[in-house]
């Protein structure tokens, strides 16, 4: 079935044709790295992730790019507040991005571009933009003209004139209307600055993303994401800078994500009301807001509580639960005469998920169709329970309702990577003694290998099978490879 998606630019939902067949262009707005990611960074992370998981589950090869912006003036601020030169801040809050990525099994963009590596592509683009008579420069500062851009306001729907009434030049300002925005800021006593040709500076918020779409992307693009308040003032501005120097349209449909809010206010720093993903996944399996945030639609508002997460998480173990109680079933005795199989439940649940997912990625009617499923199955496990037995057409289909369960939540929605396949010990020590032979041998394979018999040595541990685990790691030892359990995982190098 045709997928269709909201684009932002039209109002309106509209067939998904990609540029290329067979493959889709993405680029979403990252983080400005100056403090810790909140629950509304994670929303967006997970929004994207699952649009991303879901095009290439319809066969789609996908690019994606998400950047960091890693000079600015929160980051210079606080920087000067700690004494710390910029680039500790920016590294500091970039590595745990990484981390709450990773916690979260939020995969990482294919280029993950930042900022300050980009100045030149930045400065060149700006040139341009200049040489075309869309921009200007006054002692130092660049500025774009938004009057010469004549589509301006047509992704946020705002008039002109409706700008006008709220714009005014800030103290300092040298632009030649108060609409227009800065493209380059001329350096200040103290802050981060690069030669460019109007002198010493760095670059304006709404430019950066324009040139690392442009270099890593091209001029025009399939989707460009990111949360609903980015729509305007930034992507607007992106738009129009874009499309005044490439005479394209810079991105077929704009996605946005609606916001996070707690008790209907928007969460964010400045009013102190976040939540930090920390805490999220300090006191929950990170499936749980991941779940949470796929049963509202990505478009719609999402009102965070503690509450919504006990609710969550306890739907959660009953999908988890449903799944694990095949386990159960495949002890009861073979009962013939028993009627009924889950293959037409199946099915319909199959066919729900994909025609809501395929409308506009609506996760709450997926998630309802799976949990449809969930129910019958927990029908048929009853009465198989209470029956003392089960055909075996009936557990093949329950074992086909996990699998596809399990399928869907892990390829689409990134849930149950946690959940691991019991290993009893002699197997686990047959593969371990197997797989520890064969590193003498290795060659192109060695970095498989080695994390191959890192989950081995992770599901031992978990099991309690600390023989196996201390076994593993000495015999990796004796192969002069050194384990380094860490909070974000199992790390190796060589001797």
């Amino acid at each position: 079935m045709s997928l269709k998606v909201y684009n932002t630019l039209s109002g309106k939902k509209e067939e998904f044709v990609p540029i290329n067949p067979g493959e889709v262009k993405i680029y979403t707005c990252g983080v400005t790295v100056y403090d810790v990611n909140h629950v509304g960074h994670g929303r967006s992370l997970i929004v994207f992730d699952m649009i991303r998981r879901y095009l290439r589950y319809l066969g789609y090869n996908v690019k994606f790019v998400r950047n960091f912006t890693d000079v600015d003036d929160k980051i210079i601020n606080r920087a000067k507040n700690e004494c710390v030169p910029f680039t500790v801040i920016a590294d500091r809050y970039i590595k745990e991005y990484f981390q709450d990525a990773e916690n979260f099994r939020i995969e990482p963009a294919d280029v993950e571009p930042r900022v300050t590596t980009h100045i030149p592509d930045i400065i060149d683009f700006i040139q341009k933009l200049i040489e075309k008579g869309y921009a200007y420069e006054v002692e130092g500062d660049v500025y774009f003209s938004v009057r010469k851009f004549k589509e301006y306001g047509k992704l946020s729907k705002r008039s002109v004139d409706e700008l006008i009434a709220g714009a005014r030049v800030e103290p300092g300002e040298k632009k030649k209307d108060p609409l227009d925005f800065a493209l380059w800021k001329a350096s200040k006593a103290g802050e981060p600055a690069w030669d460019s040709p109007w002198g010493k500076g760095r670059p304006g918020w709404h430019t950066e993303c324009c040139a690392m779409i442009f270099k890593h992307l091209g001029e025009t693009i399939d989707i460009h994401g990111g949360g609903l308040d980015l729509t305007f003032p930034h992507h607007e501005n992106e738009l129009a800078q874009a499309e005044a120097l490439s005479d394209k349209p810079f991105a077929r449909y704009w996605i946005h994500n609606g916001l996070v809010t707690v008790n209907g206010q928007k969460m964010s720093k400045s009013l102190g009301n976040y939540i930090t993903l920390k805490e999220i996944y300090s006191k929950y399996e990170p499936d749980i807001l991941r779940l949470l945030v796929l049963s509202v639609h990505y478009r719609s508002p999402l009102d965070f509580s503690w509450e919504k997460m006990e609710e969550t998480k306890k739907a959660y173990e009953r999908l988890k639960n449903t799944m694990e109680e095949y386990e159960i079933l495949k002890k009861l005795p073979e009962k013939a005469d028993f009627e009924g199989h889950l293959y037409d439940a199946v099915a319909k649940a199959e066919q729900g998920f994909y025609a809501a997912m395929s409308d506009d990625f609506n996760t709450p009617e997926a998630l309802a169709s799976i949990f449809g499923l969930v129910r019958e199955m927990n029908i048929l496990k009853d009465r198989a329970v209470k029956e003392g037995g089960i055909s075996k057409k009936a557990l093949e289909s329950y074992k086909e309702a996990k699998d596809v369960i399990h399928k869907i939540g892990r390829d689409i929605f990134g849930l149950f990577d946690s959940l691991q396949p019991c290993i009893e010990k002699e197997e686990l020590i047959e593969v371990a003694v197997e797989k520890t032979a064969e590193l003498e041998q290795m060659e192109k394979e060695e970095k498989e290998l080695i994390q191959m018999l890192i989950e081995i040595r992770n599901i031992a541990r978990k099991q309690k099978n600390f023989e196996i685990a201390d076994m593993i790691r000495d015999r990796l030892s004796e192969q002069g490879i050194i384990l380094e359990d860490t909070p974000v995982g199992t790390k190796w190098k060589k001797k």
